[in-house]
């Protein structure tokens, strides 16, 4: 997939389907084996999720070919479990911009387009004038630490806890400097 044919854009009322679906299919992929991402069916993330971020103007999605591939939540607001991390690069909140809850359509896996989404957060960070970029997930996504580490993430800490009312998460918590 060309990565010049995806459009960032603050989402619309009308992706919460597209954006809920994404993440029905990145759990039924999980109960089904195919992937492990740590998420829970009915749990984390919901439609709920996606309708409390649009509402916050904080829902992102990425569009090709006419249809929501992709969406994120990219916002200032650092998870509580943040402060528990050892973190390498101290920054005012108002200089630090996180990227929550990346999904990409499972049907469009592997073609470059959460890469493209992590560089529209980096991006938009810039834009903002943060300097500190922070994310988390879970122990288990192997597949997502291999992704940040190759952009340039360093895991600053797990964190044992609670998480999206997820129970025994190991949370790993990611920081780049800009």
């Amino acid at each position: 997939m060309n990565t010049k044919t995806l459009t960032f854009r603050r989402a619309a009322a009308s992706d919460l389907d597209a954006v809920t679906a994404i993440y029905d299919k990145i759990h039924a992929q999980e109960d089904a084996g195919r992937v492990t991402i740590g998420w829970v069916t009915g749990v984390y993330p919901t439609r709920l999720d996606a309708e409390l971020a649009f509402g916050r103007n904080d829902l992102y999605v990425c569009e090709t070919e006419g249809r929501v591939a992709a969406s994120g939540i990219l916002n200032q607001k650092q998870v509580d479990v943040y402060a528990e991390g050892r973190w390498a690069y101290e920054a005012e909140e108002s200089a630090v911009f996180v990227l929550h809850t990346l999904t990409v359509d499972p049907a469009l896996s592997g073609r470059g387009i959460g890469r493209a989404f992590v560089q529209f957060y980096e991006d938009t960070a810039r834009e903002l004038g943060c300097t500190v970029l922070r994310m988390d997930t879970n122990e288990k996504n192997a597949a997502a630490r291999r992704l940040y580490a190759q952009l340039g993430y360093r895991e600053a800490d797990i964190v044992p806890c609670a998480f999206n009312s997820i129970p025994n998460v190991r949370l790993v918590l990611l920081e780049k400097q800009l």
